[in-house]
């Protein structure tokens, strides 16, 4: 008890020591707040002790001592962390915009990269009928690193705190998170009050935004979100609460104080709940007939929007957005969205066609949304904020087109087929397993859940986030071989046999002549959440599922499911039938076409579809395809056949099957 009473005193002194300069309302105010925590939770004041309480086990401990230790209201740390990183540490991983730990402490500075669109060998148009080469992008280097990036650094000032540290040690993030809020707080000329209301300028500069609805956009969030309160456990199980606060007000003239840019709106296609801007994409006339670099439409009159593609950048924000301002570059995309505080950017408007699939037919009948981030190398986890605006956008968007918000028409780029046979390989694997697809639906408000028994005929993919870690490796760049830390994943394994150490299944498009890996970047033997897959066959812990003209199983135990029964539709080849072909595109038959429009194959991928397999049923496709090959839109048109199409969740990705060469029955 004396040792108790001892440290006690020292941390009396510390305080007093530290309060010595703080006008006197502050260190009231200061003294009170630590005065009010219990006596358990008296911490000293070094990074080292308030890591301690992180070691315990403790995470709202450490927001408590980070909070009293700079002046700053609990519940408006605890808000602007939720909105960065739902309070989860990510295992020191970085985010898409290399933010750190439970307070996104950016650190860009430490992680370059360049744009996903210059990797591989995928035609961003996926177009036959006018085939673009692959435009090289160059790095971007840690000069061109703008300071929203890089708020670590400060954070380091303010702390003492090694960058090191802040990226890795949870409880000192936070106190890094807590030190840039007082001092945005004391920028601003605001009081370090115990009002929530007064925060708001602080909190809308913590979002890094230098746009007014931007960083508006961040505030109102993180004020909802108080005034709502949650409670959740983290991705490393601590169980943090925010209590709600009904009566909560906001003081928004701290925001003016920021004399932020206003936004460029033009008409922008996106919801009023959201932060969005009209940034341009390049159409222009280039030399030799050429043009780029996307293509005007009548969109939906001349074709129905029947997709919206979720895209990681493979880089940052603004360089990327640079990209889609160059005619001459071989890609481009509707909508940006940027991570720090999930502000939009448009560029072309839905009704034209962005070059950013890999698939014309998906291409001419989609939309397409750009993440800023990566898959795994440079960044492993998505921001909240970027989550609840992206959601919103695609609400609005499905809603507006008709678009069902189910996963065989909310689609990863790493779900849209290849064209033909030779395009197979090279297709984009974003966002990647990371990207968390239940708790994406449920911000859509089409929350993934399960239907029908538990005998059905199909299921779909869901595993639990948080605790799902499958291992990969493939997310250091400098060591490619080396294992990924266990992170959260939206994905299953698929094994030929119902056994742990059992090989992989085999996409013979992916890896014509070798076997599937555990690399991150593929996703050959993967199944992801929110997929449907028609059943195979059970045994003990272990369901197997049709997946590219395989049995392929995955563990799937009772007491920690990964899949849920799925009722549906399925299809299955028509009696005296022992295969059918398989497509990744619905294009019309030759006959459709007029004299003056070359004819685009309907060419099957090479995969079989054999007599007995049973695959999902996701719809009937439009056979359409659109011919546009010239910068003058009144040479483009529609051709349309008379082939029947149905839609099927044949592998990782979507794919085509004739009807008149499948027979469709229930999965019970």
């Amino acid at each position: 008890m004396k040792i108790l009473f001892a440290k006690i005193s020292r941390e009396k002194e510390n305080i007093e020591s530290l309060t010595a300069y703080c006008a006197p309302q502050s260190k009231e105010w200061f003294m009170r707040r630590l005065l009010a925590i219990p006596l358990v939770v008296v911490l000293p004041l070094s990074g080292l002790n308030v890591a301690h309480a992180e070691d315990a086990g403790d995470r709202q401990r450490a927001f408590s001592a980070a909070a009293a230790e700079f002046g700053v209201p609990e519940n408006v740390l605890l808000g602007v962390s939720y909105l960065e990183s739902r309070w989860d540490a990510h295992a020191g991983q970085p985010s898409g915009d290399a933010g750190f730990g439970p307070m996104h402490l950016t650190d860009a500075a430490a992680f370059t990269g360049s744009n996903h669109h210059s990797a591989g060998a995928e035609d961003a148009r996926g177009d036959e009928g006018r085939p673009l080469p692959v435009t090289a992008v160059p790095s971007l280097s840690p000069a061109d690193v703008p300071p929203s990036l890089r708020t670590m650094e400060r954070a380091a000032e303010l702390t003492g705190v090694s960058r090191e540290r802040l990226r890795s040690d949870a409880a000192a993030n936070i106190r890094g998170g807590a030190a840039l809020l007082a001092d945005y707080q004391k920028s601003l000329g605001a009081p370090l009050s115990d009002d929530p209301a007064e925060w708001y300028g602080a909190v809308a500069k913590y979002s890094g935004a230098g746009e007014q609805e931007a960083a508006r956009f961040f505030a109102d969030e993180v004020f909802s979100t108080i005034k709502a309160g949650v409670e959740r456990t983290t991705d490393d199980g601590h169980l943090v609460r925010l209590p709600a606060v009904p009566g909560l007000r906001k003081i928004e003239r701290w925001l003016e104080k920021l004399k932020l840019r206003p936004t460029r709106t033009d008409g922008v296609e996106c919801p009023a709940s959201i932060s969005c801007e009209w940034i341009p994409a390049a159409y222009q006339q280039l030399p030799d007939d050429d043009y780029g670099h996307y293509d005007l439409a009548d969109r939906p009159a001349s074709q129905k929007i029947d997709y919206i593609v979720i895209h990681d950048m493979e880089g940052y924000f603004l360089p990327s957005i640079g990209l889609n301002q160059d005619p001459n570059y071989g890609a481009s995309w509707q909508y940006s969205i940027r991570s720090s505080d999930g502000h939009v950017a448009q560029h072309i408007k839905a009704e034209d066609i962005g070059w950013q699939a890999g698939n014309w037919y998906i291409n001419s009948k989609s939309i397409g949304i750009e993440h800023e981030g990566f898959l795994a190398q440079g960044g492993t986890w998505f921001t909240e904020a970027m989550y609840r605006s992206s959601a919103r956008l695609v609400r609005y968007l499905a809603q507006r087109f008709d678009v069902p918000l189910d996963r065989a028409h909310i689609l990863g780029h790493d779900n849209v087929p290849g064209t033909i046979p030779s395009t197979v390989q090279g297709m984009h694997e974003d966002p990647g397993p990371f990207w968390d697809w239940a708790h994406y639906f449920q911000l859509l408000g089409a929350p993934l859940h399960r239907s029908g028994g538990p005998r059905s005929g199909a299921v779909m993919i869901k595993p639990d986030f948080a605790t799902n870690k499958p291992y990969f490796y493939g997310c250091d760049g400098e060591n490619p071989e080396a294992a990924c830390p266990p992170l959260g994943a939206g994905t299953v394994w698929l094994r030929t046999e119902p056994r742990d150490d059992a090989p992989l299944v085999k996409d013979i498009g992916k890896h014509p002549t070798g076997d599937s890996l555990h690399s991150v970047y593929d996703h050959s033997a993967r199944a992801s959440t929110g997929q449907r897959f028609a059943v195979a066959d059970r045994q003990g812990d272990w369901t197997a599922i049709w997946y590219l003209g395989q049995k392929a199983w995955f563990h799937n135990p009772a007491d920690a499911p990964t899949a849920v029964p799925s009722k549906g539709l399925l299809v299955t080849p028509k009696p005296g039938k022992a295969t059918v072909p398989v497509y990744g595109r619905a294009y019309p038959e030759q006959e459709a076409y007029p004299a003056d429009v070359p004819y685009q194959t309907v060419t099957p991928l090479q995969y079989t579809f054999s007599a007995g397999e049973r695959y999902t049923l996701a719809g009937t496709a439009d056979t359409e395809y659109y011919r546009a090959v010239t910068f003058d839109e009144n040479d483009h048109q529609v051709i349309r056949g008379r082939t029947k199409y149905l839609q099927i969740q044949f592998g990782h990705r979507v794919m085509f099957v004739k009807a008149d060469d499948v027979r469709v029955v229930s999965s019970g």
